[in-house]
């Protein structure tokens, strides 16, 4: 790459940190940090222990914050320091490493930019994600199975913790419907880009004539609910059933009656959870999620308008998606949303590569505010 190319670039870069520094209000942010370091020093700061980790949960994210910025502009010197050495020397290996630090830096930034752009406290926290069969029959299902792998490597990627809640295995192939809990920094926030009709379009492996067959699957993505969000439940409006769980597990898993299945009777919500070793277990991940959906609907209710958190309701049939897997005749995934897209689908479906896709859908999503 040229001087002059790298030169801009580091420009570029320059205004990027400059408008990050203002979106993550980092002089507020150290205030914060402050006053909660003084906080959790006092005397009986642990006698509320919710209340304790919800401060400390609030500090490490602040501290997350501030460390990855001046890391960040750390970066950003090294990169121009490289470059002033490198033409004060007529060196091009101190150029390429300059450049090497400007690409760095540019990824750096896309992930604070990312951060800055969740607004909701529920953005930050962890997710619930539940993949669901739509048309196609067999096909749907393993189509579901396909995902919810995808989603694995993606949070495998992104160093997210998983907890599979429900996996029921389907008739022939594939999965019933698959329901995990995800962990991390932002994980709901970056997630919920992915809420949605997704469409497949392959040769169909179960077919004897090998025809292409169009495959549709759901995604529904909720909030993990902090502690300090009440949702009041009456005992009586749940059905409580159990009975023998029937995926993996374990050496035991299927010789009690651990699964949980739940229902609340006033909205037909029905939830299940079998992939825990105890039925104590499965209850508390089943409520967990029981408790989002009903705070969803809720919202939605009292906001009368569109459903905030899990996006448009549409049936998981063609015309609805929001994304299209293409595996024949050529290869190719697309956001019908944003536009982008990519030929390597193995990337995607095997690797886990999502975050062109759900960075670019959230990047997207801020311009569209802004018009």
């Amino acid at each position: 790459m040229s001087e002059e190319a790298t030169t801009a670039d580091l420009g570029l870069l320059s205004a990027r940190l400059e408008e990050v520094e203002g979106y993550l209000h980092l002089d507020e942010t150290r205030e914060r940090i402050a006053r909660l370091e003084r906080e959790s020093a006092a005397p009986g700061f642990w006698d509320d222990a919710d209340g304790a980790r919800a401060v400390m949960e609030a500090l490490a994210r602040d501290r997350d914050d501030v460390a990855a910025f001046e890391a960040a502009r750390s970066l950003f010197e090294d990169a121009q320091a490289a470059l002033e050495l490198g033409d004060e020397m007529d060196d091009d290996s101190l150029r390429e490493e300059s450049q090497a630090l400007a690409e760095r830096l540019s990824s750096s930034l896309s992930e604070l930019e990312l951060s800055s752009w969740f607004t909701d406290d529920l953005d930050h926290g962890d997710a619930i994600v539940t993949v669901t069969p739509g048309q196609g029959g067999l096909e749907a299902q393993d189509w579901t199975e396909m995902l919810f792998r995808m989603y694995l490597r993606y949070c495998e990627r992104r160093g997210w913790k998983v907890d599979v809640n429900d996996a029921p295995a389907g008739d022939v192939i594939g999965l019933d419907r698959a329901t995990f809990t995800v962990s991390g920094k932002n994980a709901y926030g970056m997630l919920r880009a992915d809420r949605g009709v997704h469409r497949l379009v392959r040769i169909s492996p179960t077919d004897a004539k090998k025809r292409r067959q169009t495959t549709f699957a759901g995604v529904e993505v909720l909030p993990v609910l902090p502690d300090d969000i009440e949702v009041e439940i009456d005992p009586s409006d749940l059905r409580i059933d159990v009975y023998h769980a029937s995926g993996p597990g374990g050496q035991g898993v299927n010789t009690t009656d651990s699964a949980v299945r739940i229902t609340h009777l006033p909205s037909g919500i029905v939830v299940t959870c079998q992939n825990e070793r105890s039925q104590i277990q499965n209850k508390a991940s089943a409520m967990q999620i029981l408790k989002a959906r009903l705070y969803e609907q809720e919202k939605a209710r009292r906001e009368a308008e569109l459903d905030e958190l899990r996006g448009p309701k549409h049936e998981i049939s063609f015309g609805n998606q929001i994304r299209n897997y293409v595996l024949y005749p050529f290869q190719l995934v697309k956001d019908t949303r944003t536009g982008i897209e990519t030929g390597n689908v193995s990337a995607v479906l095997d690797d886990g590569d999502l975050d062109q896709f759900i960075v670019g859908y959230h990047r997207w999503a801020v311009s569209q505010q802004a018009e």
